[in-house]
């Protein structure tokens, strides 16, 4: 048997067109084995790596037909031989403690950047990969996107929860959302995706719109501060806020929905989602009339939320069934997740109450938004500087995939 060698090639220079036809040309020619390459392009500026193996007999006049070649396109070109050792130690690394991590603003500047690559020197994690997810940064700044979003691919054994706490940190320190997730086959087939209504879907809690029109808004609205920041049971606010309803007349609920305040990116996330395939529903401690109404307009697939008691045009003060409360948010989303035969870790949760940790818990991505902050503290990601539609890029889309979204 020939003796082998295992060669990295490094190729930085000029990206035109041919460079790697030319150079896998050569190593074609000689019956040279590829065992990895990859390539990125920066403003017209190519890196290229081609890790390769052929035999010590050929070795030599494959490596001098490639300086050949790289003099020719004006490349610059280096090789690295690697032992056999250090090869399937690469290798058998392959697949093991690779997390994504996603660092999302209205604008990303160097020190934030620099803020999470010093965490992760921290946890002696490496960069594997950037990606830059939203579009290019045009020099007009009247032009330019409201959003700036890159993707790193790390490698490093950590303690995943406390990256999470000092990601966490940065966020709120720093005005950037960063997400860490774990990367998985999971992570690239999420499939069901469940929201909060209130103060996520839209910008607004409705019921304290109907307890303005019913002359108890004050009252109503610190029972809802309370129970969102967690100071109280859920489903006892719940009844309280309900009983000072009483009287109310049912016209009001139509045109509280009518005009309610649709939050930011929120239309375009429904209509990327569904054409993606995605099932999509709303698990709400509000009420089943509005949830109905927006899936009505927007098309989702699941509406569940409380049903207020009407008699005679009237609301009574009183609800019909179970409250739809945090437990049973987080059963719900297990529930349409075997429905539609789905893994756990293929779901996602959107919420931002105290009674949305539950499903956030449960859900394969669990994603405060713009929550309270002892939500953010409890949550594994956040997302707080943009709209619901920056959830796409903690999915992994890029702005280049949906440029035609609307066709």
């Amino acid at each position: 048997m020939e003796n082998t060698e295992i060669i990295l090639v490094n190729i930085s220079g000029e990206d035109r067109p041919g460079v790697t036809a030319a150079l896998t040309g050569v190593l074609a020619k000689y019956d040279a084995n590829i065992l990895d390459i990859g390539q990125a392009n920066i403003h017209h500026t190519l890196s290229l790596a081609i890790l390769f193996e052929s035999t010590t007999a050929k070795s030599g006049d494959i490596l001098k037909n490639l300086l050949f070649i790289a003099s020719e396109l004006g490349v610059t070109i280096r090789f690295s031989p690697l032992s056999k050792e250090e090869y399937s130690n690469w290798v058998n690394r392959q697949g093991k403690n690779r997390y994504i991590v996603t660092i999302l603003g209205r604008e990303l500047k160097a020190r934030q950047i620099a803020y999470v690559a010093e965490v992760l020197r921290e946890f002696k994690m490496n960069i594997e990969s950037i990606t830059r997810l939203t579009a290019r940064v045009p020099i007009d700044m009247k032009s330019r996107p409201n959003r700036s979003c890159i993707e790193m691919q790390i490698r490093g054994s950590v303690d995943v929860d406390a990256v999470h706490r000092r990601f966490m940190e940065l966020s709120s320190k720093h005005s950037i959302d960063i997400a860490f997730q774990e990367e998985s086959m999971y992570r690239r087939m999420r499939r069901v995706i469940c929201f909060d209504m209130d103060s996520t879907l839209i910008q607004t809690e409705v019921i304290d719109e109907l307890a303005d029109r019913a002359g108890v808004g004050e009252e109503v609205r610190a029972i809802t501060e309370s129970a969102m920041r967690g100071e109280i049971d859920f489903s006892e606010s719940f009844e309280r806020r309900v009983s000072l309803l009483k009287g109310l007349d049912e016209s009001v609920m139509k045109d509280i929905a009518e005009n309610l305040p649709i939050t930011e990116g929120m239309a375009r996330l429904i209509r990327i989602l569904k054409k993606s395939g995605y099932k999509i529903a709303i698990l709400s401690g509000g009420f089943t009339y509005f949830g109905n109404y927006l899936k009505d307009k927007y098309g989702f697939d699941y509406v569940y939320a409380n049903e207020l008691e009407i008699v005679d045009g009237k609301l009574t003060g009183k609800h019909l069934g179970d409250i739809v409360d945090g437990k049973r948010k987080a059963e719900l989303l297990k529930l349409i997740a075997q429905v539609e035969k789905a893994d756990i870790r293929q779901t996602v949760a959107v919420g931002d109450g105290a009674n949305d940790l539950p499903m956030l818990a449960a859900a394969g991505l669990g994603i405060a938004f713009h929550a309270k902050p002892k939500v953010k503290e409890n949550a594994k990601q956040s997302l707080s500087t943009v709209g619901l539609d920056g959830i796409l890029y903690f999915l992994g889309y890029k702005d280049s995939m949906l440029e035609n979204e609307n066709q």
